[in-house]
């Protein structure tokens, strides 16, 4: 057996702090903006941020802690600051269409000291154009006018009053116009009596000479109108060219300040029109007038809002390009949306009221997403690729038409688009949008594999340690010794559950820094020392390990039936990993097998009971192969074998314990009896190939704990395969006690020396005591098939 020990020598993995240049972290200095151990990751990402063509997004992928998130925020601030600031976006008012605001692009900082300046000339000219219109010239003007074409109304009705008069009427006001009233010989109004008494011929001659005056009155009147619109008209050409003369002189300052950009230009002009037209909006003070747009109420002066800029993207101080992370992605949150006021019992909006999302402040820069956040949300992902294919944003609200009170709405003309999406996710999110979501491939053409894991060589023990240091400097943490770092290299490599590989999952690594620097504090020491640093492990250990206590209390108590000394036919001591969320520890399970004589194989009771996982399900069918593959070549396989994981009332999956399976099978079948001071752990194929499984250390651990709660023997140990010795990283209490010769590791490549080890009989031995036993199975077998057939 002894041939099997794994020596001491290859179960050393402890970092020699010696091997470092440094003696505490004050002697390193700090990383900018790098990743340890994630080439391939940073190379993808650095391709994807230089390719400008559509489509070339990127989706970073990877487990959570690999510090997906914070190296996509450093990689696109240090790309944006030597990319171009983009344009100011404002919304401005539309002046042809009112319900579809105009999107207007302007340099970086341009749009901020527009909007102010629009907003000086609007009070300055609500004061200037109602002063010049209280000056003589105006005065003057407005009487030359007004006298002009007064006479000329006056003129036309005194004639057809004299005309009407001369034939016998006089025309009359009244509430329902200017009426003919019959005179009589004496030029009075003739009475209701007197008309009565005229005859049927005269009353018929004044009505027909009433009903032609009506009609010429009709006429009169429309001359008198026609006048009155000519007069009106040179009132408001004059009202106009007045208004003009303030309005012009502020605008073509503006027009000059803002010379070099023509769409400035361009809409002041269209400004300046617009005021000139609606001049007696400046001149009125009455607040309350009725609106030429239904969704402005003047009593709050919003007609003015018309010649407000709405600053939707500032980049003021933006320098280089934009980064925005958006850490909410819902639909609003990403394109923005179209604020609204209550008013007299409805929804009132303007082009001031629209609001802009993520997606607009990171045009023209980067926009960092989390893939599980976005999905989440209802339309924010459906309507980020309409975005991304369209390559425009339409601010627009969603479920307007379940509003129980409808509201006007608006349609803002759409914001291009151009910027590049980071979104960050697991993995499987990665495969399940490819597979499942045509357009994914098309617009997220660059893929950022982000391993959990990296070699354990002498440049990423050097980068580890800087990285280290750059922690420890950002947040402000006491300096570690170079035995502290050392520690930290363990516990990284203990985390991958590989002795020749560095974890990358930083967010533990972390957790691990801040706790050591924490238990640092308390003993006021100066530095971390490997001391607070596995004093932070054992007791972040001890946080979560209640369900570990529980388990080994009712071993302790022989609630849970464990032997860890003695010989037993058919029962072994299996290996198993226990999960309690971020916590795995091992535990022996015992395992018992019954054979007889039948044609029914190997039965798994717990496959049989449905509480078999599909993985351990197959192991036992592997199980039954290798059987079939070494006994059966010569005689059929006649056999009825259970195989059960004793107080087992959970599920049970994976393959690990197919080695401990075929142990106590065998030694069942052969009735010799299996060491119970030994556990097993270990996959097989069907040629009895051992092959490597998970939670090495946690099994190791815990089946050492348990012979040490019921007292070490000298003799006790664990059989493991061969392929996980490089997996092997086990607490200072096992390696001492494994040196001082009270415990005892085993490796084995194959199933017939497990067999050596656990039966202390030579393989060949156990064969052909099975063999034996299968054959007496089949001639009875034979004899009974022979005994029902005559």
């Amino acid at each position: 057996m002894d041939k099997y020990k794994i020596t001491d020598e290859k179960l050393e993995f402890k970092y020699d702090f010696e091997n470092f240049s440094f003696k505490n972290t004050d002697e390193l200095d700090s990383m900018e903006g790098e990743i340890i151990g994630q080439d391939r990751a940073a190379r993808a990402v650095d391709f994807g941020m230089h390719v400008k063509k559509p489509g070339y997004n990127i989706f970073m992928a990877g487990q959570s802690g690999t510090g997906k998130s914070t190296y996509a925020e450093k990689m696109a601030e240090k790309k944006a600051e030597n990319m171009e600031c983009p344009k100011d976006i404002l919304y401005v008012f539309n002046f042809s269409e009112y319900e579809k605001p105009k999107v207007m692009y302007v340099p970086a900082g341009t749009g901020a000291s527009l909007k102010n300046d629009m907003e000086k000339i609007i009070e300055e000219l609500k004061e200037e154009i109602p002063r010049a219109f209280e000056g003589e010239e105006y005065d003057e003007e407005r009487k030359e006018i007004i006298n002009q074409y007064q006479p000329k109304s006056t003129k036309l009705m005194e004639e057809f009053e004299k005309e009407v008069k001369e034939r016998g009427f006089l025309l009359q006001n009244t509430p329902q116009g200017l009426v003919p009233i019959p005179l009589d010989e004496d030029g009075e109004p003739l009475s209701r009596e007197d008309y009565q008494q005229l005859s049927e011929e005269e009353k018929s001659e004044i009505r027909e000479e009433i009903q032609e005056i009506q009609t010429e009155i009709s006429q009169i009147m429309r001359q008198v109108r026609s006048i009155k619109e000519e007069a009106q008209e040179e009132l408001g050409s004059l009202e106009k060219k007045i208004g003009i003369s303030v309005v012009q002189p502020i605008i073509c300052h503006l027009q000059d300040k803002y010379g070099d950009v023509p769409e400035i230009v361009n809409y002041l002009q269209k400004v300046q029109d617009d005021i000139a037209e609606n001049i007696n909006r400046f001149r009125s003070s009455d607040d309350n007038q009725k609106q030429m747009f239904p969704f402005e109420i003047d009593e709050d002066g919003s007609f003015f809002k018309r010649y407000h800029i709405n600053l939707f993207v500032n980049h003021s101080d933006t320098k280089g390009a934009p980064v925005v992370y958006e850490t909410n992605p819902t639909y609003y949150n990403l394109f923005g949306k179209i604020e609204g006021k209550s008013q007299f019992g409805t929804i009132t909006t303007d082009f001031t009221m629209i609001r802009s999302g993520s997606l607009h402040r990171a045009n023209g820069g980067f926009l960092i997403v989390h893939a599980h956040d976005l999905l989440t949300n209802p339309f924010s992902w459906e309507t980020l690729k309409r975005s991304l294919i369209n390559g425009e944003i339409t601010v627009e609200n969603i479920g307007e038409q379940y509003r129980s009170v409808p509201i006007i709405t608006l349609k803002p003309e759409a914001v291009e688009l151009d910027l590049k999406i980071i979104m960050i996710g697991s993995p499987y999110i990665y495969y399940l949008l490819y597979n499942y979501d045509e357009e994914f491939s098309e617009l997220f053409k660059i893929k950022a594999d982000f391993d959990t894991e990296m070699d354990r060589n002498s440049d990423n023990i050097d980068r580890f340690s800087v990285f280290i240091s750059t922690v420890i400097d950002r947040d402000d943490l006491k300096p570690f010794t170079a035995s502290a770092v050392a520690k930290m290299v363990d516990f990284s490599s203990r985390l991958t559950g590989d002795r020749q590989k560095l974890s990358t999952k930083f967010n533990e690594l972390i957790d691990i820094l801040y706790e050591a620097d924490a238990w640092a504090e308390r003993s006021n020491s100066t530095y971390v020392t490997d001391e607070f640093v596995l004093k932070a492990i054992e007791e972040k250990e001890k946080r979560s390990n209640l369900l570990e206590e529980k388990v080994q209390e009712r071993i302790d108590r022989d609630i849970l039936l464990v032997d860890v000394s003695g010989w037993e036919v058919g029962q072994i001591n299996g290996l198993s990993v226990y999960q309690a969320g971020n916590y795995a520890f091992g535990r022996p399970s015992r395992i018992t097998a019954r054979t007889y004589l039948g044609k029914e194989g190997v039965i798994n009771i717990e496959r049989e009971v449905k509480m078999s996982g599909q993985i351990h399900s197959k192991g036992v069918l592997i199980l039954t192969g290798y059987l079939g593959g070494q006994y059966a070549q010569e005689n059929p396989l006649s056999l009825t074998a259970s195989i059960a994981f004793e107080q087992s009332y959970g599920g049970i999956d994976g393959d690990s314990a197919t080695c401990a399976e075929v142990v106590a099978l065998l030694s069942s079948l052969s009735d010799i009896p299996i060491r119970q001071d030994i556990a097993i752990t270990g996959s097989m194929n069907q040629k009895g190939v051992v092959q490597p499984i998970g939670g090495v250390n946690e099994k190791v651990e815990g089946f050492f704990a348990v012979c040490r709660a019921k007292g070490l023997s000298g003799s006790q140990g664990v059989v493991i395969p061969e392929r996980n010795i490089d997996n092997l990283m086990l607490n200072d209490e096992v390696l001492d006690a494994v040196k001082n010769n009270q415990f005892h590791l085993y490796s084995v490549e194959k199933i017939d020396q497990a067999l050596e080890i656990m039966l202390d009989t030579p393989a060949d031995e156990v064969h052909k005591k099975v063999k034996a036993v299968l054959k007496e199975y089949a001639e009875v077998e034979e004899s009974l098939e022979e005994n029902d057939r005559s």
